[in-house]
């Protein structure tokens, strides 16, 4: 069994620099800073895996419910008259890595995850690695009270606002997804993507360079600091391309 996350709440971590990283962390995102948490799960919960056991690797698994259960939770208060099939494709954009890596990223997440030097040199894996802690995190409040309520009165104002841009534009949050229903309306296709690795580029946020390409045809280039992300941003020039072109 567990250890009882009374004890773990009212014990604070051993080492008090730690302790007031952990505190300042719970502060940004809107808790007071002496909310009864379980410390020593807040503290795995960013703590990458290179660092050795225990790692956040368990709690990013429960976390991946937990802010789907946020997401779904939001939506079905938020919009009652949207049907399923909206607030699965909304979800899916809420609870994507790259937008839980934002999120991670705009409270300065990187300054609490504890990880191996070799891991800091891999600014490729930062996304998954923002996105995972930020999971572990959700994970980590949800198991100290098992309920959401750590959880959503920060992370809502998040979602309405992301939420909002996607149904003011589906195709915002997801260009790729936008431009292969495009092309498979019209074409019954799929389009190319090429992506390269630009080596000498000092701006980790342009390293990979993406185009995509359909019926051989070039529609658009993107830059971004991962693969994916480069495919994004070149599905976006496609897209909105492609939309300006229809409207003539």
């Amino acid at each position: 069994m567990r250890p009882s996350l009374f004890f773990a709440r009212t014990k604070l971590l051993m080492y008090p620099r730690r302790q007031q990283e952990l505190i300042r962390l719970i502060i940004q995102l809107g808790l007071p800073g002496d909310t009864q948490l379980d410390w020593s799960l807040l503290d795995i919960a960013l703590t990458h895996p290179t660092v050795g056991t225990p790692n956040y690797e368990q709690l990013e698994f429960i976390g991946d419910s937990v802010v789907r259960l946020a997401a779904s939770e939001f939506l079905w208060e938020t919009y009652p008259d949207k049907s399923v099939g909206d607030f699965s494709a909304i979800r899916k954009v809420l609870v994507s890595d790259r937008i839980l890596a934002q999120l991670a990223d705009s409270y300065g997440f990187d300054r609490y995850l504890t990880l191996a030097a070799s891991a800091v040199g891999d600014p490729s894996g930062r996304v998954s690695r923002l996105a995972d802690a930020f999971e572990a995190v959700l994970a980590a409040l949800y198991l100290t009270t098992h309920n959401l309520k750590l959880i959503r009165p920060w992370l809502d104002p998040h979602f309405q606002k992301l939420a909002t841009e996607i149904l003011q534009d589906p195709a915002r949050q997801n260009y790729k997804d936008a431009l292969q229903e495009w092309t498979q309306a019209h074409y019954k296709a799929l389009p190319e993507y090429r992506v390269r690795e630009d080596a000498v580029k000092i701006d980790r946020f342009q390293r990979f360079i993406a185009e995509v390409w359909f019926r051989d045809r070039h529609l658009g280039t993107g830059t971004g600091q991962s693969k994916k992300a480069a495919e994004q941003a070149a599905a976006k020039a496609a897209y909105t391309q492609l939309m300006e072109q229809a409207r003539g």
